[in-house]
C-alpha cells in the first residue's frame, strides 16, 4: 500500500462469493466500492480519504443468494462502536493517546438513578470520582450524555483517572448520564432538558459537592447540552461538544427522515436567530474534517462567536465514531477543563 492508496483483499479460493463491497462512512462514492475479482481473491484500491482512521466492514454478496455484513477475516485489528465492533486500518502518522498506556487507578463509583416523573422514567447516573474524595469537597463536575457508552467505547474515566494522578487535568468530577430512549430525549426535548437541570443534576450536586460544572456530549447528546444551556443558562459554566448534529436544512437535508428532525431544527434555528443566553459560557467543539455535521458545526461556533461566546472548532482526521471523540479530548477537552477551574 502505497501512503496515496489503500488496499483491500478477500481471499476466497473456492469462489462462494458472487461480489464484495467496502462498507465505510468516509464519504466515498457507492460507485466506487465493489471489489473486483483477481485470482482466488477479491481486491479494491482506493484512494486514501482524507482521515487518519478507517473504520469499516465487508458486505458479502454470495454465490448461492443472500447477502452479510462481516468483519475483515484479512484484518485482526477491531474497534468497538456503537453499533459493533468494526474493522479499522491505521494510516501512517496515526498514534493513539499516550494517556492509554498510562497506569491510573480506576477511581470510585456511586451510582444512582433519579426517578422523573413527567419522563415516566428514571434517569441512571454512575458518579465518577478520583480515589478517596470525600463527598464533601468541592470538585469541578463533568456531566456527560451517553455517558457509559463515553466510559465503554471511548476511555472516558481511564482519561479522567490518568489526568488526575498525572496532574495534567484538576481534580474533579464526572456524573455519567445514562441516555434512556436517546433520540428523543435528546432532540431539543423540553421535558428532559427542564429534568436533567431542575432533578438530575441537583440530585448529584445534593450528594457531591460541587464548584463549576461543564456539560459534555456528543451528536445529539451535544445537541442536548447546548438546548439544556440556553433553556438554562445557569446550568453549566462551560460546554464540550462533539459532531453535535445541528441539523439545519441548508446542510442537513438528508435527515429528514429521523422523527425529531423538525424538532431539532426549530430549536438549532432559534439559536441561529439570537436565541442564546446574555451569559455566554466557553464552548469547544470538535468534529470529523469530512463527516456530515461538520458545516451545521462550523455554522454553530460562528454564531456562538456572534454573540460573544469564547467558541471554538477543531477539526479532526477522523469521523463519527467514540474513537474520534476519544482522541480528541487531549489537548482539547484538557484545556477546556484547566481553563474553567482556574
Amino acid at each position: 500500500m502505497s501512503e496515496q492508496t489503500v488496499t483491500f483483499r478477500l481471499a476466497d479460493p473456492e469462489r462462494q462469493l458472487a461480489g464484495v463491497r467496502l462498507v465505510q462512512d468516509v464519504r466515498i462514492p457507492g460507485d466506487r466500492l465493489g471489489f473486483r475479482r483477481s485470482g482466488d481473491r477479491w481486491e479494491l484500491v482506493i484512494d486514501r480519504p482524507p482521515v487518519s482512521r478507517m473504520e469499516y466492514l465487508l458486505e458479502l454478496r454470495h454465490a448461492g443468494g443472500g447477502t452479510g455484513t462481516v468483519l475483515d477475516p484479512g484484518n485482526p485489528r477491531q474497534v468497538a462502536g456503537a453499533f459493533g465492533p468494526k474493522s479499522v486500518r491505521e494510516f501512517p502518522g496515526y498514534t493513539p493517546p499516550g494517556w492509554l498506556g498510562v497506569a491510573a487507578e480506576p477511581g470510585d463509583v456511586a451510582d444512582v438513578d433519579v426517578p422523573v416523573k413527567a419522563l415516566d422514567a428514571a434517569v441512571s447516573v454512575r458518579v465518577w470520582s478520583p480515589q478517596g474524595v470525600r463527598h464533601d469537597e468541592r470538585l469541578p463536575l463533568l456531566a456527560v450524555h451517553d455517558g457509559p457508552e463515553y466510559g465503554t467505547l471511548a476511555s472516558l474515566t481511564r482519561y479522567l483517572s490518568a489526568g488526575v494522578a498525572g496532574h495534567w487535568l484538576p481534580r474533579l468530577r464526572a456524573a455519567l448520564l445514562s441516555p434512556g430512549p436517546r433520540d428523543r430525549w435528546y432532540s431539543a426535548y423540553m421535558p428532559y432538558t427542564r429534568a436533567l437541570c431542575t432533578t438530575v443534576l441537583p440530585a448529584i450536586t445534593g450528594r457531591v459537592a460541587t464548584s463549576v460544572r461543564v456539560g459534555m456530549g456528543t451528536s445529539l447528546g451535544a445537541l442536548a447540552m447546548l438546548h439544556a444551556h440556553c433553556r438554562y443558562p445557569d446550568a453549566f459554566d462551560a460546554l464540550f461538544l462533539q459532531s453535535g448534529s445541528f441539523f439545519w436544512p441548508r446542510f442537513d437535508s438528508h435527515e429528514r427522515r429521523f422523527p425529531y428532525y423538525r424538532q431539532v431544527v426549530r430549536f438549532v434555528t432559534d439559536v441561529h436567530d439570537g436565541g442564546l443566553p446574555s451569559r455566554p459560557v466557553p464552548a469547544v467543539l470538535t468534529c470529523g474534517l469530512i463527516e456530515e455535521n461538520i458545516e451545521n458545526n462550523r455554522m454553530m461556533v460562528k454564531t456562538l462567536r456572534g454573540r460573544g461566546y469564547p467558541a471554538a472548532l477543531y477539526e479532526v482526521l477522523d469521523m463519527h465514531n467514540y474513537t474520534a471523540w476519544r482522541d480528541a479530548f487531549d489537548p482539547y477537552l484538557t484545556e477546556l477543563l484547566r481553563w474553567v477551574s482556574r
